[in-house]
């Protein structure tokens, strides 16, 4: 299939029209004037059209001009939904495609870019899939549930020449960016000692709910895919996936990547030389849940170590940042979280401190959004943003597909570490954990018979 690029008509004389135009040029300049004048909009697919995934959709169409194409969800419920706000919000007014396996949607249409906001263990064929049609793409973290699915991911996306941003938004946050700028890039921290990365949200979810018969609206078969079929107990979307093991990584693969991600963008750190972790299901015993509610991993560097810890239960060791990193310095240590930043001196009685960007007069339709989470779009806005900016270039995006394969692959190794009982170090070049053959064994996960494991093939 012929990989059209984006082609661009820029006229800076024109006379910028629309509240959205408007908005887009207050938060990004002229660099996202770049974008809004184009000779034809992005051809965009989306597959995975639940809350997230509708949540980066609508964002696209806030930064840049859009035809979103085609839209698929193995429930009938959330495309057609999907559909129709995208006929409303789109400025063609047309309905997009929708369909039931991506597949067929890929196989059908062309696309500058597919956003994938599935599960985690749908993540490494749909992306795989959607390069070899020739889209890039914007790919929600952990971007695999085993490590050689990462491989393959990016394996694919070099062999293609393909743009891949991961929806680690730390890195685009704005007031993280000014704490990147002001505080570590400026020496404040001084040499760096130790770094701690946490999350107490309970977010775990721990029913018992009954077996029931699968909605008609549902393909819970292609729901599955490639992981083990559980049966059928309502509804997996949102949160209920998430607390089994065979379609995630738990709350190291969808916390911990996030708070990981930040703390090796701030530090410039790349591949940990080891990973160990403890932990499992301590307090929370009585639902069917088989994630850990409790566990610590620790991430070797050669000049400090980062420790994680996450609690589904109890209190936080710090109420003002139940999910956060500290950077802890000889001359200081900087906190932060999705809502603020603050920089402690240890030398005199400095304090620095930022808060959040909220756009809500910027983007007002923001707020009538269900469930949106307005803390986090405007990072949206502008991690989608620079990933345009990189189509057609040979600047990679701030977080790349081999960015986002060492943060994803660092807490999947982490939980591989828990099950194992000891430390691993893995080998980014040779794919294996050196000298650990059970280990190494454990990268690639088996998949459900009728699904064939990407790597090796890319």
């Amino acid at each position: 299939m012929k990989n059209h690029q984006p082609h661009f008509n820029i006229n800076r004389r024109r006379f910028l029209k629309g509240a959205t135009a408007a908005a887009l040029l207050s938060s990004f300049g002229t660099y996202g004037l770049d974008l809004i004048y184009r000779d034809s909009p992005w051809r965009v697919g989306l597959i995975g059209a639940g809350w997230y995934g509708t949540m980066d959709l609508w964002r696209l169409l806030q930064v840049a001009p859009c035809e979103i194409v085609a839209i698929c969800d193995v429930d009938r419920r959330h495309r057609e939904t999907a559909a129709l706000q995208a006929k409303a919000r789109q400025p063609s007014g047309k309905m997009p495609r929708t369909y039931r396996d991506y597949r067929r949607m890929l196989d059908t249409h062309e696309f500058d870019i597919v956003l994938i906001g599935t599960p985690d263990h749908w993540h490494a064929l749909t992306a795989i899939h959607a390069m070899e049609r020739g889209a890039n793409l914007y790919l929600q973290k952990p971007i695999s549930v085993d490590v050689l699915e990462g491989e393959a991911i990016l394996s694919t996306a070099r062999k293609l020449g393909r743009k891949v941003q991961i929806g680690t938004q730390r890195r685009s946050t704005p007031h993280l960016v000014e704490a990147r700028e002001k505080i570590v890039r400026q020496g404040l921290l001084g040499t760096i000692g130790h770094v701690e990365i946490c999350c107490y949200y309970h977010m775990r979810a721990n029913g018992n709910p009954p077996l029931q018969e699968v909605p008609e609206f549902l393909d819970y078969d292609l729901w599955t895919g490639p992981a083990p079929m559980r049966p059928y107990d309502g509804l997996p979307h949102k949160r209920w996936w998430r607390t089994f093991m065979e379609y995630g990584n738990g709350i190291m693969g969808d916390m911990c990547v996030h708070m990981l991600d930040a703390v090796r963008w701030m530090l410039d750190l790349g591949w940990p030389d080891q990973i160990s972790s403890e932990g499992g299901i301590l307090v929370q015993t009585e639902g069917k849940s088989n994630i850990t509610d409790t566990q610590t991993a620790i991430f070797h560097y050669p000049d400090f170590k980062i420790h994680w810890t996450h609690r589904s239960w109890g209190t936080p060791e710090d109420p003002e940042y139940p999910w956060a990193f500290k950077i802890f310095g000889e001359k200081g240590t900087l906190a932060g979280d999705v809502m603020k930043y603050e920089f402690t001196s240890s030398q005199d009685d400095t304090i620095i401190r930022g808060d959040v960007l909220y756009e809500r007069e910027k983007y007002p339709a923001d707020l009538e959004e269900k469930d949106i989470e307005l803390h986090a779009v405007p990072a949206t806005r502008r991690h989608l943003l620079d990933l345009l900016t990189t189509i057609g270039t040979d600047k990679a995006p701030v977080a790349s597909i081999e960015e986002g394969h060492i943060s994803s692959a660092s807490c999947i190794l982490a939980n591989l570490a828990l099950e194992i009982g000891r430390p691993v170090a893995y080998d980014p070049i040779k794919h294996i954990i050196p000298g650990d053959t059970e280990a190494s064994a454990l990268l690639m996960r088996a998949y459900r018979e009728g699904w064939e494991h990407p790597y090796g093939k890319s």
